[in-house]
């Protein structure tokens, strides 16, 4: 039975760059009151004219340059979004064929901020049941374009980016292990993007309360289903969505401070993005390193959420 092993991560992002000063001035606030709300203090923007499907053709880049793989050794491209540049084509096709991937399989996922882990799960799975020899999946989303500048619940969370991994297959077992994944649709109307408004709408405290709740409860089902403690995992990266629910799952989950990865402050949530950007960090930064297990963790609209335990490299 073949296996599947991380073998590059990548980022890009917008060159544009939002501070929290002139985000504060339109809302009537301080630049302190969305840091102690939010833990970000900049976010990386989509200029007018930029295109989602160039940033996650970038940061699928950069992962096949750290895995020296090239395109064609890549068969299948899955790509997490809920915010492609148009209705259609989708992103992935447009991707795989701006890396030189042709042929390859290019399958767009619509799972709002669990979309990479969702992504990682499927190509996992092609990996080990032998469909796939190599599979790049990446997350990306561009929510900047549907915020409303001057909801004070939301017009400061967002940021672009993209993020990517490199999968391929190996003799034996994975080192992705079990991705648990789940939905609850009950919470349809906590963070809402409808189409006639084409504007980010949420309930920010109920949703805290829910992400924490949920991701906390995740890790321990992520965890056990790998078959390791809380204690054997190197470095937790959750989903970025908020500084203060990052800390909040911490403390819940008895887990220091250094064994956690926050790059809130920088990129702002970015989404489907935001699991593959903060790998890409905890890299560059020597934090995640080879044997390494790293646990994965997002949640998001619709409700869904999900986990899972890797051995990096």
């Amino acid at each position: 039975m073949s296996g599947a092993v991380v073998a590059g991560v990548g980022r890009a992002v917008p060159d544009t760059v939002v501070a929290n000063a002139p985000i504060a001035a339109r809302l009537g606030v301080d630049e302190a009151w969305i840091e102690s709300r939010t833990g970000m203090r900049e976010r990386r923007v989509l200029a007018e004219g930029e295109r989602l499907s160039d940033l996650a053709a970038r940061a699928g880049a950069a992962a096949l340059e750290a895995a020296g793989m090239a395109p064609g050794d890549v068969d299948l491209v899955l790509v997490g979004t809920t915010s492609s540049d148009e209705m259609s084509p989708h992103t992935a096709a447009l991707v795989a064929g701006d890396l030189g991937a042709g042929g390859a399989a290019a399958i767009d996922l619509s799972a709002a901020c669990t979309g990479f882990l969702s992504g990682l799960a499927l190509a996992t799975s092609a990996i080990e049941s032998g469909r796939s020899g190599g599979a790049l999946v990446i997350g990306a989303d561009g929510l900047s374009r549907y915020l409303d500048p001057d909801d004070r619940g939301s017009a400061m969370l967002f940021g672009d980016g993209a993020g990517a991994v490199v999968l391929r297959a190996v003799d034996g077992p994975s080192a992705v292990g079990p991705v648990a994944l789940h939905s609850d649709a009950s919470g349809r109307d906590l963070i809402r993007l409808p189409r006639d408004e084409l504007r980010i709408r949420m309930d920010g405290p109920v949703v805290f309360r829910h992400a924490v709740r949920l991701l906390s409860e995740v890790t321990r089902e992520a965890a056990g289903a790998a078959g390791v403690g809380l204690d054997e995992i190197d470095l937790f990266v959750y989903h970025q969505a908020n500084g203060r629910i990052i800390s909040a799952v911490a403390r819940e989950l008895g887990l220091e401070p250094a064994r956690v990865v926050d790059v809130v402050d920088r990129f702002a949530n970015t989404s489907a993005a935001s699991l593959p950007i903060a790998l890409s960090v905890a890299v560059e930064e020597g934090r995640l390193r080879p044997g390494h297990r790293v646990l994965l963790a997002a949640f998001g609209a619709g409700l869904v959420w999900g986990g899972t335990v890797v051995r990096w490299g």
